[in-house]
């Protein structure tokens, strides 16, 4: 199935849906970043990712590229926090919580429209923010 008949629209397509979408991409691009860092060890990568991957990780980055997003990408980011989700957040308060989520529906909505340079352009900020890496802005 082609993307294009996935959604039609991802405007109109459910911010939580994204947020579903933008968690599978971004997951698989920390993988990706992680071996490519020449880790290998299963174990070693699993803690790794948990790093990059968290609610606060993810609230965090979101928060720090806030001023660099268009008004677009805000307001996926709006539509994303805003959604109510039926579960909980399990380790992490929920202003994270939504914070994460927005970040991940933004990462869905990009992905979706097919600006993998964009994707991969925040991906990139993403990871220099939680290696503490300066010069992410």
């Amino acid at each position: 199935m082609q993307k294009e008949d996935l959604a039609r629209d991802p405007k109109m397509t459910n911010p939580l849906v994204l947020a579903f979408l933008g968690d599978a991409t971004y997951a698989h691009c920390v993988r990706y970043h992680l071996i490519a860092r020449g880790m290998v060890k299963p174990n070693q990568l699993h803690k790794e990712a948990n790093r990059y991957v968290s609610a606060k990780a993810q609230a965090n980055i979101l928060l720090t590229l806030m001023p660099t997003l268009t008004e677009e990408e805000l307001g996926v980011v709006k539509r994303g926090r805003n959604a109510k989700s039926g579960s909980t957040a399990k380790n992490a308060d929920i202003i994270d919580y939504r914070h994460a989520t927005a970040f991940e529906a933004l990462i869905g909505y990009l992905y979706l429209s097919g600006r993998e340079e964009r994707v991969a352009e925040i991906m990139q900020q993403a990871f220099a923010i939680v290696e503490g890496v300066s010069g992410h802005e």
